[in-house]
């Protein structure tokens, strides 16, 4: 089991920055992929930024260039997943989901509870 508890969402004007965090707990050596996604009111949810345990990032063409993501494991058997987000629009208003993915013989998807994520015009 991976547990995962997103924070650092709020309201901000176009063009200002909020950093996402998600803390990841539980079977994290085991984890191959985390990112994030987000879905907008009567909007399907959408793949926002990947990375995997290599490092390799992916992100959707409509935050390239102004999101950014990023792990840093820590010691007590915690890792967390960032995501920096510049330049916010006000199609950015979503609520963010922090998802970590373990590709074995099964495919497990784990996800967190959301943070909401409010850019004003």
């Amino acid at each position: 089991q991976v547990q995962l508890v997103e924070s650092g969402g709020g309201l901000v004007q176009t063009g200002g920055s909020l950093r996402l965090s998600c803390v990841a707990s539980g079977r994290i050596s085991s984890i191959n992929v985390v990112g994030w996604y987000r879905q907008a009111p009567g909007k399907q949810r959408e793949l926002v930024a990947t990375i995997t345990t290599g490092g390799s990032t992916n992100y959707a063409d409509s935050v390239k260039g102004r999101f950014s993501i990023f792990t840093i494991s820590r010691r007590n058997a915690e890792s967390m997943v960032y995501l920096q987000m510049n330049s916010l629009k006000p199609e950015d208003t979503a609520t963010y989901y922090c998802k970590a993915e373990i590709i074995g013989y099964l495919h497990l998807d784990y996800w967190g509870q959301g943070t909401q994520v409010t850019v004003s015009s």
